[in-house]
C-alpha cells in the first residue's frame, strides 16, 4: 500500500471509530450545551466537528467536557 493510500486508511478508520463511540451519546460541552451527538463531520479546515440534537451549528470535537458513560472525557 502507498504512504497515501496508508494515511487516508488510517484517517478514515479513526474517523469510524469516532462516530461509531460518539453518535447517539449524551455529551456536555464546554459552553453548557448538552444533547445527543447526531452526527460527526471531518472539517479539513477544522478537524473533527459534532452536531447535537436540538441545537443549531456544529462543534469542535475538542469543546466536548463530559460524555456519557465517562466522567471526565477530555480530549477524545
Amino acid at each position: 500500500m502507498t504512504t497515501v493510500k496508508l494515511c487516508a486508511s488510517t484517517i478514515l478508520t479513526a474517523f469510524a471509530d469516532v462516530q461509531s463511540e460518539l453518535v447517539g451519546k449524551a455529551v456536555v460541552l464546554t459552553d453548557g450545551k448538552a444533547g445527543t451527538v447526531e452526527s460527526v463531520w471531518l472539517d479539513e479546515l477544522h478537524g473533527l466537528r459534532i452536531s447535537i440534537r436540538g441545537h443549531v451549528g456544529k462543534w469542535p470535537i475538542s469543546t466536548i467536557k463530559m460524555q456519557q458513560g465517562r466522567e471526565n472525557a477530555g480530549p477524545v
